[in-house]
């Protein structure tokens, strides 16, 4: 058989079967493999008119039919599926193939499988894709990672199907070993710690300053006209005015009808547990994956609700000043649950000697992902004058824009904690900023603790060196 295809898909679900439509409206030649006959008689009839594009349940035909080196891409789910289809790829693969995993995997998963992999002259790239169904197939944000050698075959798909912001592609080369993976998960643990701190916002002005979902859409979609300009912003515009068309014949809001249980498939729960491994202070994040966990636990959170009878009050302001400080506090929030996910991309890169580029992070984040936003070319400013700088925060002109909404933040928390809204989120996040600016923290104290019950020593501010002290318990 003729080699003509330029790239093969493994699992051409809906996500599979748009980057494949995506590529073939892009001149690239394509083929993709399923166990289900429907999926792959439907992808052909899908395709543009004068494109080039083959389904098949047969995957050594499709193996067979790829242009070498071969290019072959997963969607398959996490865990032992990849492991599976890797084992049912090894036979038929030759030297210098390259398999993409573009699922959600656990990089230290992705790691193995490179160095598994790498030994038989088989590149392994763990590859992140952001912006769902539709940026798959109009131009979603990757992240692919792995061999820098290999990616030059890559790059020119990837580049042409990616999503482009400022004429760039949303699509970079993001290191070695399983950088790739690892972005995508720092990625969707802000992509949490941003959809937690919305929902705050959420609260306060719903419950605590009485809006309805009309006004809740009308603020939403003007703040997606200014600094705020977000993919989560518009579409939680687009949220608060969407009827119930499954029940009362839709003259209900569908959003009030959704039960406050979230789900998760782990990747914010990873963020959390590899910060505390190097370690790194991700607060805001670490709070958005527990509210989730939270929000699990209907059951007892109405029981208690009945016990303790919190009575929600009042936000005595009037919409236009509570509006205008909840805008001034989530741009404030956010910036934290940036900073700190790129604070642990930074730390990660030269622990795990992955060489992440921050400013190419930045970049490919504008346009396909969830967490697009205007504030991402704030940071452009930062990377430009600092390409390593380890926080943010650190920049000048970062400061300039925080300490214009520092006191905004602080209000909405008072107010919010005065009238009984849960703010968790936003609250870690000024933790977060009231911490790192201070340039002395009391864990003098808890340094004295520790030597005190368990002789771990202390460091003194005045000399150099360990020191024990023999603490005495006085009666």
């Amino acid at each position: 058989m003729e080699a003509t295809f330029d790239f093969g898909m493994i699992g051409i679900g809906v996500m599979g079967s748009n980057l494949l439509l995506n590529m073939a409206d892009h001149g690239f030649s394509v083929i993709g493999y399923d166990l289900k006959q429907e999926r792959a008689d439907k992808l052909e009839s899908a395709a543009s008119p004068g494109t080039v594009v083959k389904g098949t349940t047969d995957i050594q035909f499709m193996i067979q039919g790829l242009k070498k080196p071969r290019k072959i891409m997963m969607l398959v789910p996490a865990g032992k599926p990849v492991d599976d289809v890797i084992a049912t790829l090894l036979p038929l693969l030759e030297e210098g193939d390259i398999v993409i995993d573009g699922g959600n995997s656990y990089y230290k998963d992705t790691q193995k499988r490179i160095d598994y992999l790498q030994p038989k002259g088989i590149h392994f790239f763990g590859m992140g894709v952001s912006g769902g169904e539709a940026g798959a197939r109009f131009g979603p944000s990757m992240m692919p990672g792995g061999d820098k050698e290999a990616y030059q075959y890559l790059q020119p798909i990837l580049q042409a199907i990616a999503a482009k912001a400022d004429g760039k592609s949303c699509v970079a080369y993001m290191g070695n070993g399983a950088a790739g993976h690892y972005v995508k998960m720092v990625h969707n643990g802000i992509e949490y710690a941003m959809m937690q701190l919305i929902s705050e916002a959420y609260d306060i002005l719903k419950r605590g300053g009485g809006f309805t979902n009309n006004d809740l859409h009308y603020v939403f979609a003007r703040w997606n006209s200014g600094g705020l300009q977000s993919f989560l912003i518009q579409i939680t515009a687009e949220i608060f005015r969407t009827l119930d068309t499954g029940n009362n014949q839709g003259k209900s809001y569908l959003v009030d009808a959704i039960l406050d249980k979230a789900g998760s498939k782990g990747t914010g729960k990873w963020t959390s547990q590899d910060a505390m491994d190097l370690p790194v202070s991700i607060p805001t994040i670490d709070m958005a994956v527990a509210m989730r966990d939270l929000s699990v636990y209907k059951d007892q959170r109405v029981k208690a609700g009945k016990l303790y009878q919190p009575q929600i009050q009042k936000i005595d302001l009037s919409p236009e000043q509570l509006t205008a400080l909840v805008e001034d506090a989530l741009a404030f929030c956010f910036v934290m649950a940036y900073a700190q996910g790129l604070s642990l991309l930074a730390k990660a890169s030269e622990a795990y000697n992955m060489q992440i580029p921050l400013p190419d992070v930045v970049t490919i984040w504008k346009g396909g992902c969830i967490i697009r936003s205007a504030l991402l070319y704030q940071f452009d400013r930062v990377f430009a004058a600092d390409a390593t700088l380890p926080n943010v925060l650190l920049d000048e002109s970062m400061a300039g824009f925080l300490k214009e909404k520092e006191n905004a933040v602080r209000q909405v928390l008072s107010l919010a904690i005065g009238a009984k809204i849960p703010v968790a989120a936003m609250g870690s996040a000024l933790g977060y900023f009231d911490a790192f600016c201070s340039d002395r923290l009391p864990t003098n104290l808890i340094q004295a603790q520790r030597d005190f019950f368990g002789a771990h020593t202390y460091q003194r501010i005045d000399k150099e060196g360990v020191f024990h002290t023999e603490w005495h318990m006085t009666e």
